[in-house]
């Protein structure tokens, strides 16, 4: 039997490729919610119809073997999965495409393969799976380089140790999610980290882009999970102590996290596990007034309760996914627990919700409404496809806020979004919001857009959008990520979000770590 192949354009496996009656049915049922006209198709790409240039660099011969210039794989390694890359893959464009891809088995061959690009002058942009969202591993490396060197980390993909006794585990960088939790199935353990791109992503990806999961208010981000790390870097290894916390002096992985491939690679991490959890409640709520449903969020988050999931979504999103008719905001409420029993959380979680006047299902019927959103987060961006085929822009960014700056912020945020939406098209578009991740101190509001582009605009048109609003975000006081990462489409804004000393002093760890600047070049360090 052939293995089952990614897409080299898009998300997911070759076999998940809607039809274009698929992709009209999902264009036509978003057109009728949001007014916007749906104009053609254009089919996804063939690789028949990929035209690639000659590769620029050959690798030696004692590398040969783990190195391939196969069409599908440059292609493959092209893109992430933003709207622009699915618009300039739609348009057949892969001029970007590395002239080499890598498939490390060891970390001597990531040295091998490092000390090679060194002195070939090929800038090297390190690769889990793909699914970035803000352009964090194209090979757009400037003109100080011969060529571009991907190396994709899949083939490090194994559970090496597990430490049941403190509940953590030694795990390859290049394990996918659903691998992963294979592996540590027979030890009764999981690391319990759920982002969207759960299938299509690796531990590796989730570490460089510090990735925030489903389970979003218990465990937050993947920073909160790692334990030790270790990274290849041009200049050397560097490995962290494993240790349940320490004082002594910065965090050297807290350096590492968030790095994304630009100080070096990750090849392995200790992980903080959990016990699979045994007993589990969720409900969802239902309030008339935007406003409200935060305040009972922000009780919820402040009540001590640490519920594995506690989600703010529009009415517009709510409608948008179906699990709603688009007249109430929904609150998405999860406990769980290997331990004890959870519906004593939840009874007073829904207690805060009451005390708003929310309404919440019954006992019997508190799935439901939950399960029709998860459902509709997961399969949202396999949609995705189906509507930038049909000529609709289809886009999402993400912030994080303080609870008393909220109400103001959202409101601007959003009027800033359609405002520009409707400057740029010429035509209304459509603007929702869910809360993904909430804290005692506030939460994180992630946007979801949708526009009519003019055909042949598309790109130039998403970034006059995307500047308005990522513009509004830090006048406003929010962040320019909160679990999206900053790959090259962020680096403006981020230069300005970070304080100008930082800066400076990871452009010199960036030097004493990567002297010729060849790792991911341009991200977290501006090009030179």
């Amino acid at each position: 039997m052939s293995k089952r192949r990614l897409k080299f354009w898009g998300w997911g496996y070759e076999d998940q490729t809607l039809s274009e009656i698929q992709a009209r049915q999902i264009a036509e049922r978003i057109s009728a919610l949001t007014g916007l006209s749906p104009e053609g198709y254009v089919p996804p790409p063939k690789l028949s119809e990929i035209e690639l240039s000659t590769p620029r660099l050959t690798p030696p011969c004692a590398l040969e073997s783990i190195c391939s210039t196969s069409a599908y794989d440059r292609a493959a390694h092209t893109y992430g999965k933003s709207y622009p890359d699915y618009i300039r893959a739609y348009e057949r464009d892969f001029s970007t495409a590395p002239d080499i891809v890598a498939f490390p088995e060891t970390e001597n061959q990531i040295i091998q393969l490092l000390d090679w690009a060194d002195g070939a002058g090929a800038a090297v942009i390190p690769f889990g799976c793909g699914s970035t969202v803000v352009g964090g591993i194209e090979p757009v490396v400037g003109g100080g380089f011969r060529g571009a060197l991907t190396i994709d980390m899949r083939r490090m993909a194994k559970v090496l140790e597990i430490d049941p006794t403190a509940r953590a585990a030694r795990i390859q960088a290049g394990a996918l999610g659903p691998d992963l939790e294979r592996q540590l199935k027979p030890s009764g353990l999981t690391l319990r980290h759920f982002p969207q791109s759960f299938e299509f992503s690796t531990l590796g990806g989730w570490i460089a882009t510090r990735s925030g999961g489903h389970f979003a208010t218990l465990y937050n981000h993947i920073d909160d999970l790692v334990e030790s790390l270790r990274m290849i870097a041009p200049a050397g290894t560097v490995e962290s102590r494993r240790l349940p916390g320490s004082g002594a002096g910065p965090s050297p992985d807290r350096l590492m996290i968030g790095s994304e491939g630009s100080l070096g690679i990750i090849t392995e991490a200790w992980m903080r596990l959990h016990q699979k959890p045994t007993f589990r409640a969720s409900s969802a709520a239902r309030f008339t007034s935007f406003e409200t449903a935060t305040k009972a969020v922000r009780a919820i988050a402040q009540a001590g309760l640490w519920p594995s999931n506690c989600r703010l979504v529009d009415a517009e999103e709510t409608k948008l996914a179906g699990a709603g008719d688009g007249s109430f905001h929904m609150v998405v409420l999860g406990f769980e627990s290997s331990d004890h029993p959870v519906d004593s959380w939840m009874d007073r979680a829904l207690e805060c919700v009451r005390d708003l006047g929310g309404e919440f299902d019954t006992a019997g019927e508190r799935d439901t409404t939950a399960d029709a959103w998860r459902k509709a987060f997961i399969t949202a961006p396999f949609k995705r496809e189906g509507l930038i085929s049909c000529g609709l822009m289809h886009d999402t960014f993400e912030t994080s806020i303080t609870w008393e700056r909220l109400a103001d912020f959202h409101v601007k945020v959003k009027t800033a979004t359609e405002e520009v939406i409707q400057r740029t098209t010429g035509k209304p578009g459509h603007v929702s919001c869910r809360f993904t991740h909430a804290y005692t101190d506030g939460c994180a509001p992630y946007f979801t857009l949708h526009a009519q582009p003019t055909p042949g605009q598309e790109v130039c048109q998403w970034t006059e959008i995307k500047t308005a609003a990522s513009d509004m975000l830090m006048r406003e006081g929010g962040t320019i990520t909160h679990h999206h990462a900053v790959g090259r489409d962020h680096m403006p804004w981020y230069s300005g979000q970070q304080p100008a000393l930082i800066g400076d002093a990871l452009a010199a760890v960036k030097d004493r770590l990567d002297p010729k600047g060849m790792l991911n070049p341009g991200v977290i360090v501006p090009l030179r």
